[in-house]
């Protein structure tokens, strides 16, 4: 599993987070959908598309600071931990929850193990 902490999964998450923060700016009508079943007030959802943007942001400072990329992959994990519990809270057995837990996963994972070190 020597692509789990690779440079090139972070970016590929960072592409990820920065297509999510896009789609968080309207919000497109499935995301909508996900905040109004798990019950995030209306006044929460403008900083959705500001924290998914600095995930990216932080995810792609694996190549100059490792250590940064490795914290945001920390508070990714938190981030998840928090979108799986309001899933489970809600009782919202949906594809949302499954897409959550996989993520909480991931970062948790990529945590862990940390990003790879690239020597120059």
């Amino acid at each position: 599993m020597a692509e789990l902490n690779s440079t090139r999964t972070y970016a590929v998450l960072a592409a990820f987070q920065a297509v999510d923060a896009a789609a968080c700016l309207g919000p497109v009508a499935p995301i909508e959908e996900a905040l109004t079943t798990v019950g995030l007030p209306k006044r929460f959802w403008p900083v959705l598309p500001v924290v998914k943007a600095a995930s990216a942001l932080g995810l792609l400072s694996v190549f100059r600071f490792p250590a940064l990329a490795r914290v945001t992959t920390f508070l990714l994990t938190v981030y998840f931990v928090l979108a799986a519990g309001s899933h489970i809270r809600a009782r919202d057995w949906s594809p949302g929850l499954v897409a959550s837990s996989t993520f909480l996963a991931l970062y948790g994972a990529l945590t862990v193990k940390g990003p790879a070190v690239v020597t120059r």
